[in-house]
């Protein structure tokens, strides 16, 4: 499935080795609340507890999603997120692996749009899409609203969530 982005200042390009910083800053970006609730680490031990996370998440998303896409957002020429996504997940759909926005392009309407038109493609093929979300991510409200149902749950955290193209119309 090759994902058409309807928005066209938005590009998903293959993440290369010089996006590793960049890759680092966007995970990181999606840890700043709960690391501000550590008072007792420096700004360098908290840097570096950061890059042995990001570090050790993207070498699980490559090993344990073997055949996954995983792409840079350009708005314009600017990095602006990350989108992790496996297009055909164990033969039962689409899995987004990842997908997270730097802060000053959130709420913007972006994350929504690329969400959207992922729906888009796969409803073209008849997959479903499902998504692992923690359940007080802010972005899970957007998934509810984008017709993602909760399919599972792992330790009161971790919610699965599924969206099927018979259950909603994408508009």
């Amino acid at each position: 499935m090759i994902i058409e982005i309807t928005d066209k200042s938005i590009s998903l390009l293959p993440i290369q080795n010089e996006d590793t910083l960049i890759l680092c800053n966007i995970y990181g970006s999606t840890r700043e609340k709960e690391l501000q609730q550590v008072i007792y680490w420096t700004a360098e031990q908290k840097q570096a507890f950061i890059e042995q996370q990001f570090f050790a998440q993207h070498e699980y998303y490559k090993k344990n999603y073997v055949g996954a896409a995983f792409y840079v957002i350009k708005k314009n020429e600017e990095t602006i997120g990350r989108l992790y996504i496996h297009q055909n997940f164990h033969e039962k759909g689409v899995r987004i692996i990842d997908i997270a926005l730097l802060p000053k392009w959130q709420n913007q309407g972006i994350g929504k749009g690329i969400l959207q038109d992922i729906l888009r493609n796969a409803e073209k093929i008849g997959n479903p899409v499902s998504i692992h979300v923690e359940s007080f991510n802010p972005a899970k409200g957007l998934y509810e609203r984008l017709g993602f149902k909760k399919i599972s749950e792992t330790n009161g955290v971790y919610h699965l969530m599924e969206w099927k193209a018979a259950e909603v119309v994408i508009k």
